[in-house]
């Protein structure tokens, strides 16, 4: 089992066999969800944005503004 120190400025070392196996390099992003009461998950952002490049393609059928966008982050935040 692989385990890492937690430092006083809230970081760690994840452990080159952990790395390794995730496929991690130096400046890969890394999300840590919640997959029960207090068990996380890691999960590894190492793909680059231009792998969504073509993929939605036409399923746009306008081009959205900026206030359609902020009305629509408006009513998201407010639960509506």
């Amino acid at each position: 089992m692989a385990s890492a120190t937690l430092t006083s400025k809230g970081q760690i070392t994840i452990p080159l066999r952990v790395r390794e196996k995730l496929g991690l390099e130096p400046g890969d992003r890394i999300e840590f969800v919640e997959v029960d009461e207090g068990k996380f998950q890691l999960i590894p952002r190492t793909r680059s944005i231009k792998e969504l490049e073509g993929r939605y393609q036409g399923k746009v059928s306008r081009p959205v503004s900026i206030e359609e966008m902020n009305a629509a982050i408006a009513r998201r935040a407010s639960g509506r």
